[in-house]
């Protein structure tokens, strides 16, 4: 099962998602001046990026639109991106954000999960409805395919929506939570989370205990951490013993260089270092709630799935 090899990845390496949104402007110039054709500059950035966190990060995301905006080159090197961490061993999250119904959505579950565009998760937009998921279920059902749901994000117009509560005084994303929950029931791994996940922002934090208990069969993506606001202290509420979630950085980690005078040239060793850096700040935290008497007794891994 997929989410069983992310949950071991996690064990091994860490909470921490590398994201390769990769803007022309995040390249040092020393580095784009070696290259004559732009694509194999935003390559080759990205896989050494890949190169020096691989041992340390659990997962790659790979936002889809920075490379659609470079038109058929961006896309060729999206694939290639893809391909590379996938021929590794890594696993890899397209973050396309899908949010279509019917035969639409049938086409784009193909093109993401299979052929030239290939991922193990793809993240999806449920706010269409949730038949906008079941043309994704053929591949989730295989177990080698996962989903991460949108329920929460981590943006401030979440709220426009996501947080709108029904008579009950149940929100919008609590409603969606719940349906993702009963719906990964069926794609259960030995680590007791589904192949499909939701995607959770760690900048609202007011009901998040509630959240991470309620909806205890869903793996989290999580976003919001570092530039946007999140903490440490802040993502450990949504982990339980330090699992259960990844924590995508994205800016944070490819433009580290930025943070150090004269080391424009070993940005993959920064990149490395801040993922580090996040993992030790998470793990400390996480640790910090077991201890509080927040041990929640998540299920553990006792086989590595294939």
């Amino acid at each position: 099962m997929i989410i069983d090899r992310l949950y071991e990845s996690v064990e091994k390496k860490g909470t921490v998602c590398v994201g390769l949104d990769t803007d022309i402007s995040y390249i040092p110039k020393s580095f784009l001046e070696k290259y004559n054709y732009l694509d194999h500059a935003i390559f080759r950035f990205n896989q050494k990026i890949i190169d020096a966190t691989f041992d340390v990060s659990a997962c790659y995301k790979v936002q889809i639109a920075y490379y659609e905006a470079l038109g058929i080159m961006g896309l060729k090197v999206y694939q290639r991106t893809l391909e590379y961490i996938r021929s590794l061993g890594g696993i890899v999250i397209a973050d396309i954000k899908r949010g279509d119904i019917a035969k639409t959505a049938e086409m784009y579950a193909k093109a993401h999960f299979s052929g030239d565009f290939e991922s193990d998760f793809v993240t999806l937009n449920p706010y269409m409805g949730m038949d906008s998921i079941e043309p994704y279920l053929k591949y989730v059902n295989s177990g080698d395919k996962g989903l991460f749901v949108l329920a929460r994000t981590s943006n401030e117009g979440a709220r426009d929506i996501q947080f709108i509560r029904d008579e009950q005084g149940q929100s919008v994303y609590e409603t969606v939570g719940e349906k993702l929950s009963k719906m990964t029931e069926d794609y259960i791994g030995n680590c007791g989370y589904g192949n499909i996940g939701a995607v959770v922002g760690c900048t609202h934090v007011e009901e998040a205990v509630k959240l991470r208990g309620k909806l205890n069969n869903l793996f989290f993506l999580i976003p919001g951490y570092g530039a946007q606001g999140g903490t440490a202290e802040d993502v450990a509420l949504y982990l339980k013993n330090g699992n259960g979630g990844v924590v995508n950085s994205s800016r944070g980690i490819l433009l580290a260089y930025k943070n150090h005078e004269g080391r424009e040239a070993e940005f993959e060793l920064c990149a490395r270092e801040e993922v580090l850096q996040i993992r030790e700040s998470i793990d400390k935290a996480a640790r910090a709630k077991t201890e509080g008497g927040k041990n929640d007794g998540a299920k553990v891994c006792s086989e590595q799935s294939a």
